[in-house]
């Protein structure tokens, strides 16, 4: 009898990668690749959690999709722009002596969309709509960032349909398969080759950061953007793992005489900036009163009706019992509910 050991082994021996057919389709004229449909979903999900979210915050439910509006075509933006001039301008400007692929730079759905550039202009975007809903960006991002962390992990799903973005050669029974034809199989390495799946490690590191990222606002009711910068701590760590192992087309900045990948050296600046950011915000600002999800002087519509409405009914229930709020008497001197001359001897 095969031991138990040997036969689990035999079950797990690699992962394999979906064939390159499976990463498109076609309806009618119109191709769908499967990397588009991972951010898709990735996006769906995330404006739902944030939808929910932001709701029970006591935020305007139809804000969410106004700010969406800006913020996921600035991603989008900002993470094709961070892939184009940091990860391979090489490739596509024909530096170094290679050929330029100009005409490549906007066809995000063969991949290429850096993390890095569409947090970072995803948030000016958010940034702006807010300022035009008159709601906090720091409300607004406390809402959104588990929603963020979850589209990211279905969007790591994309690189496996594309063959791209894995790791080193390793032994592991967990190893990914890469077809030996595609452009991004390593040359010199011979077929049947298993590579670190780092898109399932980080897409596992997302939705753990999901959970953790739920259960602190749950337990201490993190504002102030405290939940974002617990977020960018998060993904900032996961990112410096993930790059320990990655073998993708990367340039080396030695700073101090470390010579690191760009990507890991900006992960280090999101841990930095994440941890500085959060200890800002708990030690100074979390002290502070709740502002709430308004900016000063943009209170919604209903909130300014119901106080007008309370006061209109404090009003009328003064004159139906024939006395001034406050319950003071006409001549302005407030009831005791004693009368008589004794009063004056007390």
């Amino acid at each position: 009898m095969m031991p138990l050991a040997v036969a689990g082994a035999n079950i797990l021996a690699s992962i394999p990668s979906p064939p390159s057919e499976f990463s498109k389709f076609s309806i009618g004229p119109l191709t769908i690749h499967a990397y588009a449909i991972c951010i898709m979903v990735g996006i769906i999900a995330a404006m739902w959690i944030a939808s929910r979210r932001w709701r029970a915050k006591g935020g305007p439910e139809d804000v969410v999709w106004d700010i969406c509006i800006w913020a996921i075509p600035f991603g989008i933006v900002g993470g094709r722009l961070y892939h184009v001039l940091v990860t391979d301008p090489e490739y596509y400007f024909g530096l170094q002596g290679q050929s330029a692929h100009l005409s490549e730079i906007p066809q995000i759905w063969a991949g290429g969309l850096g993390i890095m550039g569409a947090i970072s202009l995803g948030s000016l975007g958010a940034w702006i709509a807010c300022r035009r809903a008159g709601v906090r960006l720091s409300a607004f991002l406390d809402a959104a960032v588990p929603g963020v962390l979850l589209a990211q992990a279905f969007g790591r799903w994309g690189n496996w349909f594309n063959q791209e973005l894995f790791g080193k050669p390793t032994t592991l029974p967990w190893g990914l398969e890469i077809d030996p034809n595609s452009y991004n199989f390593p040359p010199g390495l011979p077929a049947g080759t298993l590579f670190q799946p780092t898109f399932l490690y980080e897409s596992l590191w997302n939705v753990a950061g999901v959970f953790l990222l739920l259960a602190l606002d749950r337990k201490f009711k993190l504002r102030r953007a405290s939940l974002f910068w617990t977020y960018i701590l998060w993904y900032g760590i996961g990112r410096t793992i993930m790059e320990t192992m990655r073998i993708d087309a990367a340039d080396t900045i030695t700073i101090l005489g470390i010579g690191l990948r760009v990507h890991m050296w900006l992960a280090i600046v999101m841990i930095i900036m994440g941890a500085i950011g959060l200890a800002f915000v708990l030690i100074r600002l979390r002290p502070l009163p709740d502002p709430g999800v308004y900016l000063k002087g943009r209170e919604s519509k209903a909130e300014v009706a119901a106080g007008t409405t309370m006061a209109d009914a404090s009003g009328s229930e003064a004159q139906a019992t024939g006395k001034p709020e406050g319950n003071k008497p006409e001549d302005g001197k407030p009831e005791t509910g004693e009368t008589g001359p004794g009063m004056q001897d007390k």
